[in-house]
């Protein structure tokens, strides 16, 4: 008769598997193409150089001086730096592979234009009379919290290739809503 015992927590080896995965990439539309500002596509590129250049770099040389450093099982600083360089080396991976598809489109090029494009700025007036503007740009480098939105947001597929003046209509969980679009720029050149 076989017997099992199972197997303390304390004997097994933790991964960090779950650190090791990539970070999924926001969805693109089918078709769709990962459009991004020059001054988008900048950000991204020098947060990678910096990453590959410098901070990779420091991580890499205390690591090894912690590796030095005897047991490296209880060893606090090579632990962190060997976490902190699946982190880098996630991140540069994230970066290379979005800055490879990404399509650099110059908002400056509609300057003057009234109609909605990528890189556009959109002051528009719900059904309640509430105004906002949003600015549209890439799935990389759209932050809600300065008022920009990705042209997949649904506020901006809706408002795209409208005009001043123009009502559009947004699908929401509470039904459609109505927006009429009151100014639209874009940077100068």
């Amino acid at each position: 008769m076989a017997y099992s015992c199972p197997m303390s927590k304390a004997f097994t080896r933790e991964t960090d598997a779950a650190d090791d995965d990539e970070p999924g990439l926001p969805p693109l539309p089918p078709g769709g193409k990962n459009y991004i500002t020059p001054a988008g596509y900048a950000r991204l590129r020098s947060e990678l150089l910096e990453l590959m250049d410098s901070e990779r770099p420091k991580v890499v040389e205390a690591v090894h001086w912690a590796a030095k450093n005897g047991d490296r099982s209880e060893n606090g600083d090579y632990l962190y730096g060997k976490k902190r360089l699946r982190e880098i080396d996630r991140r540069i991976r994230f970066l290379t592979k979005r800055l490879e598809i990404a399509e650099v489109t110059d908002p400056r090029l509609h300057h003057g234009s009234e109609q909605i494009f990528f890189g556009a700025t959109v002051t528009y007036a719900d059904d309640t009379g509430q105004e906002r503007s949003i600015t549209i740009l890439g799935i990389d480098e759209a932050d809600t919290t300065r008022g920009e939105v990705s042209w997949v947001a649904p506020v901006a597929r809706a408002l795209l290739k409208a005009r001043e003046g123009d009502s559009v209509r947004l699908p929401t969980p509470a039904g459609l809503r109505e927006l009429e679009v009151l100014r639209v720029s874009y940077p100068s050149r």
